[in-house]
């Protein structure tokens, strides 16, 4: 049987991870993989994540099996961090999912159950795997445009694809921190997408990974709460991973607010299902560390200050990219990059430029040109830069060599 089996493609993320680890050169450097990584290089544990899991190991409550929901503490306190409103938590209901992952898969099983044959819009460039996501839930993918030439918001762009999106559709958006182009739409923007989906009667499904690493926790999830406030319908998938820094605890959240309450009264047990074929229930640990930090007030305090210090970071290594573009010449490609918000950005480069970067300055990207920002160390910042404006400048000189 198996000698059937063709040869399935490799997924591109994890393909350069493993070119990367097989790199001998000492100064390589990753920008492969979404992880937050500090001064030194490392990825560390949140310290009001270790004070956490310490109180955890002191109570050593029970492992018995949490139920298809998960950790019912933990949707509580989702519910309340992400839409902030008891207006709004009032008609949503929440179950635990393995990461954001796991939400996404899981929300669009419920469009397809809801609806077959459903249409899902995702932007063009998206998340990489949001349409293997969307496509093995059976549902149909369309794109949407959001930059021009210059890597820029194209609001009228996007409001002109997004009028071809008809009743029932979905419409996946990035609540914030955009992955791979870290370009998001201004908040007005936002409030004419929810006039359009409100006009038109399609559904906004939204994905919020980054939460806390673009302007501040409210700041980033203030779109999403205008959504929810304004709209009947609206999916929202949640990750812990970044936010968190729970990457292997696989720790997400899947969201839907209804019209009312009686709306939601399959949605729970239509969710468990979908779970229930998937992989049962989710792990536990990582739900109750969020939900001890969220529930403590001093925690939750400490938490939110460290989330604060890696945004600062974040935004320091691209103003410092910027700055250093700048200064080699590379004004115009600069200017694009001082936009851009949270982990991900994307560099003016053609994929054989990217390619060009691994081989001869170590520098892993992917090949649309995306790096983690949050993966370089501030001292490696000239060396970043030095590279893209030495593969610009040659491409400027190419044609007449």
């Amino acid at each position: 049987m198996l000698e059937l089996l063709p040869a399935p493609p490799a997924d591109p993320l994890w393909d350069l991870a493993a070119e990367f680890a097989a790199d001998p050169r000492p100064e390589r450097l990753n920008l492969v993989l979404g992880v937050y990584r500090d001064h030194t290089g490392a990825t560390p544990v949140m310290s009001a994540v270790r004070e956490a899991e310490i109180r955890l190991a002191e109570r050593s409550v029970s492992k018995e099996y949490r139920g298809l929901s998960g950790n019912t503490a933990f949707n509580r306190a989702m519910l309340s961090m992400v839409l902030g409103t008891e207006a709004l938590t009032g008609r949503a209901t929440a179950v635990q999912t393995v990461a954001g992952t796991g939400a996404l898969r899981l929300l669009a099983d419920l469009v397809r159950r809801t609806r077959p044959g459903t249409t899902v819009w995702i932007s063009d460039p998206a998340y990489v795997n949001h349409r293997p996501i969307l496509e093995a839930a059976g549902l149909q993918v369309r794109t949407y445009g959001r930059l021009d030439s210059a890597g820029l918001p194209d609001t009228a762009g996007l409001l002109d694809d997004l009028s071809a999106a008809r009743r029932n559709d979905v419409v996946l958006l990035q609540g914030c921190c955009h992955n791979p182009t870290g370009v998001d739409p201004s908040f007005e923007t936002w409030e004419e997408l929810a006039a359009l989906a409100a006009a038109n009667g399609w559904v906004p499904f939204v994905d919020l990974a980054y939460h806390g690493l673009g302007d501040g926790l409210d700041a980033d999830l203030r779109a999403t709460r205008m959504l929810a406030d304004r709209l009947p319908e609206v999916l929202i998938a949640v990750s812990c991973s970044k936010n968190f820094g729970l990457y292997s605890d696989r720790t997400g959240c899947a969201i839907v607010l209804g019209s009312s309450r009686q709306t939601l009264r399959h949605v729970e047990t239509a969710l468990q299902n979908a779970a229930r074929t998937l992989y049962s229930m989710p792990p536990e640990h990582g739900a109750a560390v969020v939900t001890t930090i969220l529930e403590d007030e001093g925690l939750r305090a400490a938490w939110r200050a460290e989330l604060d210090v890696m945004r600062h970071r974040i935004t320091a290594n691209r103003a410092d990219l910027v700055v250093h573009l700048g200064a080699l010449g590379c004004g115009e490609q600069a200017a694009s990059l001082a936009g851009q918000k949270g982990m991900f950005s994307m560099l003016p480069l053609t994929p054989d430029q990217m390619r060009r970067m691994r081989r001869r300055f170590a520098v892993y990207g992917t090949d649309s040109g995306r790096i983690n920002i949050a993966g370089i160390a501030a001292h490696r910042i000239p060396l970043l830069a030095q590279g893209i404006a030495t593969v610009l400048e040659t491409a400027r000189v190419a044609p007449s060599a």
